[in-house]
């Protein structure tokens, strides 16, 4: 199964579950600072890996911004 996962996704689920619009969050602002905890990325790896991504907790935890996670999760 290919993913569905792109950056634009990303973005919009990353914003869903900091109950925020996708607008307010820059490619490079921590995602920690904007209230993303650990219960949190895991809600998203778990949707992500449901929609064919490769998501490891371990490694989106490592660096938390945007940019970092679609570099993983969108390697193209």
């Amino acid at each position: 199964m290919s993913s569905t996962v792109d950056r634009d996704r990303i973005v919009r689920d990353v914003a869903e579950v900091l109950s925020m619009r996708a607008e307010q969050l820059g490619g490079d602002a921590d995602l920690g600072d904007e209230g993303l905890d650990s219960v949190r990325l895991m809600t998203l790896v778990e949707r992500w890996r449901a929609d064919g991504a490769d998501a490891d907790f371990a490694e989106l935890a490592e660096e938390q911004t945007i940019n970092a996670w679609a570099t993983v999760l969108c390697p193209q």
